[in-house]
């Protein structure tokens, strides 16, 4: 208030004016380098927690399939177990309940829906135990044979480490949400080296924002993680992909058309999975008990099929690479599905990427392989119908539309990929959404009653300047005023509840309610009695978003408006009623209006009549 000197106001009726509240602007400010630097902290820890799972899983598998103690890379496939594999995966299952009972029932799932549920309703807080519990619990039931990627337990301990840090330290609820997002986006970067797509998938199932305050720090995060898993073991494509030749604008339309039945694929796995759930809810025995009978089921198919044991990345390798005969991507890929949805049904710890994406890039390359000999003239690749299938299940299912389309690409580092990418993840994309109302990240938790956003947009209110919404014609009292007199003036005019209090020279005072004009009981006898706090106000430039936080922060439903260079003169009045009536702009916008067709038909229907 600089020019607070200049306008003489009696100090019997000024209220400390210098005092007066005005609303704040968003912006970015050195508290975001400060998360920021916090978030880098937590990307660098998640990339080596990726790395230690990782060789966890490889020492269980070691132990579980082969009887040794190593944490060399090994898998399930090449055991010689016979009928006895069956047992491995009970075994684990077994350990897995004992740990969600006894531990943290958190453990349970595959993590991103955990993580959603507690920025939804926990204010981003993730217990402790379950930064130990979660890689612990998944390194036990992918080591034994669970048929889970390992992307999905990283994800969720890199969350929880972000939500530990949020915790310890003394921050908000939003900055805590940006650090749980920055290590759930740091666990996948470190699991593929895909930070951009990592960033993307933070945005589209975490965040549910995309601003600069977060962006920023979560974007730091993830090329962190990415960063020490170069560190690690190199900077080669996770899958490996030879594309030689643009697609033809036929073989465009058919992966265009790939995505459409991948898109029904991805509601049939959903719901398969959350059938084999509800499934296990009704057995007489407790939930502790079973990821052990899934168990069962996954060692018995593994049996018959070993490559559907563990995380199974070199089965997405060999669809890429076009090795798999049609035979052997039929078993892989149906007995893959139905192994993953009982073991995931059961509710033990693992991820869900992997699994999809064997399952969408089976569908995917049995699709190109039927397309490529029945219309050969489409010159459809299997290879790459199996990368379009990869994605397009993934955004079917998940509705992290963007993030899958970036992510297969960052995973296979194939420029020449990325428009049948994002044709068939688009269609994919949109049968999910006309047909599916909830994903496999939302399902769940919406059952609990937890309201997921579906849609990113700037706040209406965020467009809109108080000046183009206030009221001009001022009723003002001032402060000198007798009260008899005001009472009298209040009682002829009910429309309004709030008004502007103002000195003999037009400078603001404050705001008093009608209410208290009426109700007062003798004693004060000017308006200027009635002031007991200083005004709180809002610019004529201020956004509607800004003037509602205000007024939220002040406890006030309407505040009087001034301009910058004049902040004691009052040019206008804001209430809650304003606000709430700019949105019959919004709704307008969305209205679907006559086109100019319509327009001169009916024209001419009018013409014909007269």
């Amino acid at each position: 208030m600089n020019d607070s000197s200049q306008i003489p106001i009696a100090p019997s009726l000024e209220p400390a004016l210098e005092a007066a509240r005005f609303p704040t602007e968003e912006r970015v400010d050195p508290r975001v380098v400060f998360i920021a630097a916090l978030a880098i902290a937590v990307g660098i820890v998640a990339g080596f927690v990726a790395q230690l799972l990782v060789h966890l899983i490889d020492f269980v598998t070691n132990l579980s399939f082969y009887g040794r103690f190593s944490i060399a890379p090994a898998s399930p496939l090449d055991n010689h177990l016979g009928a006895w594999v069956i047992a491995v995966p009970v075994a684990g299952g077994v350990l897995v309940g004992l740990l969600a009972r006894y531990g943290s029932e958190g453990i349970r799932g595959h993590g991103i829906p955990e993580a959603m549920e507690r920025i939804l309703t926990s204010e981003s807080r993730v217990p402790m135990r379950l930064t130990f519990l979660k890689p612990f619990s998944a390194a036990i039931a992918i080591g034994t044979g669970g048929p889970f990627g390992a992307e999905g337990p990283i994800i969720a301990t890199g969350g929880a480490l972000g939500s530990l840090i949020g915790q310890v330290l003394r921050i908000s609820a939003a900055e805590r949400k940006t650090l749980l997002s920055a290590g759930a986006a740091a666990g996948m970067a470190a699991t593929f080296g895909s930070p951009v797509s990592a960033v993307l998938l933070a945005v589209e199932l975490l965040l549910f924002e995309l601003r600069a305050s977060s962006l920023i720090p979560v974007a730091l995060a993830a090329a962190a993680a990415a960063s020490v898993r170069f560190a690690f073991v190199g900077g080669r494509p996770f899958f490996h992909l030879e594309m030689t030749g643009i697609p033809t604008g036929e073989a465009l339309t058919a992966y265009t058309l790939l995505g459409l039945l991948i898109g029904l694929a991805a509601i049939v796995c959903t719901k398969l999975v959350f059938a084999v759930e509800n499934a296990f809810e009704k057995l007489p025995i407790h939930w502790m008990w079973w990821p052990a009978l899934g168990g069962i089921a996954v060692g018995a198919i593994g049996l018959f099929a070993p490559a559907t044991l563990g995380v199974g990345y070199q089965n997405i390798d060999h669809m890429l690479q076009g090795d798999l005969a049609v035979k052997a991507l039929i078993a892989l890929t149906l007995l893959k599905l139905i192994s993953w949805a009982i073991a995931l049904g059961s509710g033990t710890s693992g991820g869900t990427l992997a699994p999809l994406f064997t399952v969408g890039g089976g569908l995917g390359g049995l699709a190109g392989f039927a397309c490529a000999a029945a219309f050969p003239s489409l010159h459809v690749d299997p290879r790459i119908a199996a990368l379009v299938g990869m994605a397009a299940i993934f955004a079917g299912a998940s509705h992290a539309f963007l993030a899958s389309v970036v992510f297969v690409f960052e995973a296979t580092r194939q420029p020449l990929g990325l428009l049948p990418l994002l044709l068939g993840c688009s269609s994919s994309y949109l049968v999910s959404l006309l047909l599916m109302r909830t994903s496999i990240m939302t399902e769940k938790i919406e059952r609990r009653g937890v309201r997921v956003g579906r849609g990113y947009a700037t706040d209406f209110l965020d467009g809109v300047l108080v000046r183009d919404q206030m009221q001009t014609k001022l009723l003002s009292l001032r402060g000198s005023q007798a009260l008899s007199e005001v009472r009298a003036m209040l009682a002829a005019d009910p429309r309004h509840q709030g008004f502007p209090v103002v000195d003999d020279q037009g400078a603001l005072l404050g705001v008093v309610m009608r209410r208290e004009v009426l109700d007062t009981a003798p004693g004060p006898t000017r308006v200027a009695d009635l002031l007991h706090r200083p005004p709180s106000v809002a610019f004529d430039d201020s956004s509607l978003r800004e003037a509602a936080d205000h007024m939220l922060r002040e406890n006030v439903g309407r505040l009087p408006v001034v301009r910058r260079d004049a902040p004691r003169t009052p040019v206008g009045f804001l209430t809650r009623s304003d606000i709430l009536a700019a949105h019959h702009r919004r709704l307008d916008e969305i209205r679907v209006n006559p086109g100019l067709a319509m327009q001169g038909k009916g024209l001419l229907q009018r013409k014909q009549k007269s």
